[in-house]
């Protein structure tokens, strides 16, 4: 039986479902015990699991984590949180200079069994400091492994593949969608990363699509089914690994792509995707290769603002007009 539950309250129940099957699990971060998280996505860990377990820290993300890469070496499984995925900034050595390259360096002697959960993205009128969708900054370093769920499900089935797996993962929680609402069955949910779903199906035009932007791209679907086109969405899930197979088959079915991101323009995940594209399927494309994305500018946090420069669903159905033009 399935119940209806936030994206908020997703990632307390993935939490604690990987903390009761593992004694090793444990949480790390500012505010995440006492306050539940600033997203209260937390709230009630504290209690069941106790304050060895659930960790409150000084406001240092290098603390946060040198403490979780040091535990890793050693036996744990820490869940990192990051408050907001900006703040990554500020401790990038150790996550991708240290944490990316140990695995490697020692020869597989000593693996990193971690994952950094993190509030990324815009949406919510934070201001540019405090709004950035960073997930390509992840994926642009080996290592890594990168994860943005879209729903609740999928949220929980993915971070128990993120907690299980033996590489440090970057886990995004694009923060508008904490209060959004998505069917879960119950028991134990595990996913497996690196792997895209297609959430609707269709024949002219391919959207692929993450996080927040996957809602936007059905919605946008919707809007091109009344003008006569059909479009597949696929919600990509995680970049790294990527689901390169998921994403050419259904480009050889429909013939043209369409790719949305809330990254900036310059460099971000859709540029990769095309590349992609162009290499393995250039000869089955009756279109030109196109990206939807929020232009190459510090996010502005007025309301008005903020919604021109993140991709609309207006905007994508746009793109995907002019891909079948």
């Amino acid at each position: 039986m399935a119940e209806l539950i936030t994206y908020r309250d997703a990632v307390k129940r993935a939490i604690a479902q990987e903390m009761r099957r593992d004694d090793s699990v444990y949480l790390i971060g500012e505010d995440v015990g006492d306050a539940g998280g600033v997203f209260k996505a937390t709230k009630g860990l504290l209690d069941e699991f106790g304050p060895v377990r659930v960790r409150d820290t000084p406001i240092s993300e290098e603390a946060i984590l040198g403490a979780a890469m040091g535990a890793a070496m050693t036996g744990l499984r820490p869940i990192a949180e990051i408050m907001f995925s900006d703040f990554l900034a500020t401790c990038w050595d150790l996550v991708a200079v240290e944490m990316a390259k140990t695995r490697y360096m020692t020869d597989g002697q000593v693996t990193l069994p971690l994952v950094i959960r993190t509030a990324n993205g815009g949406g919510l009128r934070f201001g540019a400091q405090h709004s950035q969708a960073v997930e390509n900054w992840a994926m642009a370093v080996p290592g890594l492994k990168v994860v943005a769920p879209s729903n609740p499900h999928d949220l929980i089935g993915l971070f128990a593949a993120a907690v299980r797996d033996d590489d440090p993962v970057l886990f995004f929680e694009q923060k508008s969608l904490y209060p959004t609402k998505g069917h879960v069955e119950e028991g134990e949910i595990v996913e497996e990363l690196g792997t895209a779903k297609i959430v609707r199906s269709g024949t002219d035009v391919t959207i692929v699509a993450l996080a927040s932007m996957v809602r936007r791209a059905e919605q946008a679907a919707d809007e091109l089914a009344e003008q006569g086109i059909s479009a597949e969405v696929i919600d990509l899930r995680s970049l790294v690994p990527l689901d390169a197979t998921t994403i050419i088959e259904s480009v050889v079915k429909t013939s043209r792509l369409v790719t949305v991101e809330e990254n900036p323009r310059l460099c971000g995940w859709g540029s990769e995707v095309v590349s992609l594209v162009a290499e393995e399927a250039f000869w089955h494309l009756d279109g030109p290769l196109t990206r939807v994305t929020t232009p190459h500018i510090p996010l502005p946090s007025a309301d008005a603002l903020e919604d021109e420069v993140l991709p609309s669903v207006q905007r994508i159905v746009d793109g995907c007009v002019k891909a079948v033009s």
